[in-house]
């Protein structure tokens, strides 16, 4: 199974998630694809995701975006799966601890929320110092991403195989590009 794990405030209805269904679906690969619209919190995030891992018929390959690459490598590391990281966030439990009191809104959904401290707890809580496995790893980052900065995930996974490209931006741009590649790993 391929499971696409969706960014801070997305869901399965993102584009690249999206983009990535009908890919697979084109293939008569839908079957082998799940992408989950995940709970704001964390800890409940991380108990959907383990439950669909834990549902594959075949050890689960992991997609994430954003702050789904921090969830995908949390994963990675305590199930030993593959992972392909997109524009991950990196140490998003600190990154993301100025948001603690603020409403936050998911961008399909509508829903609001307070971003508490007990997210950030949660978040803090699924923190990897380092991974232990480089090549379960394939980093694709765009120089050009406003939010997060490539160099970050480019020496946190030193040793993965890894992919930066010029320009680009948060949503990457190449996405299709990639696929074949992705798919590959």
């Amino acid at each position: 199974m391929l499971l696409y794990i969706h960014g801070f405030n997305s869901s399965s209805r993102s584009g690249k998630a999206s983009e990535m269904a009908a890919w697979m679906a084109d293939r008569g690969l839908a079957e082998a694809y799940a992408c989950p619209d995940l709970p704001h919190r964390p800890a409940a995030a991380i108990r959907l995701l383990e439950d669909v891992i834990a549902a594959s018929r075949g050890p689960a390959k992991l997609i994430g975006s954003s702050l789904g690459g921090f969830y995908a490598t949390w994963l990675a590391e305590r199930h030993g799966l593959k992972a392909v990281l997109i524009n991950p966030c990196v140490a998003c439990d600190v990154k993301l601890a100025d948001y603690v009191g603020q409403t936050q809104r998911n961008w399909h959904s509508g829903e609001e929320y307070t971003f508490s401290a007990q997210h950030a707890a949660e978040l803090d809580a699924l923190r990897v110092p380092a991974i232990s496995r480089p090549e379960r790893y394939l980093l694709l980052a765009e120089t050009g991403d406003e939010v997060l900065d490539y160099r970050e995930a480019q020496a946190y996974y030193a040793g993965a195989r890894q992919e930066i490209f010029p320009g680009g931006d948060h949503g990457f741009t190449r996405f299709a590009d990639c696929l074949p590649a992705i798919l590959a790993f």
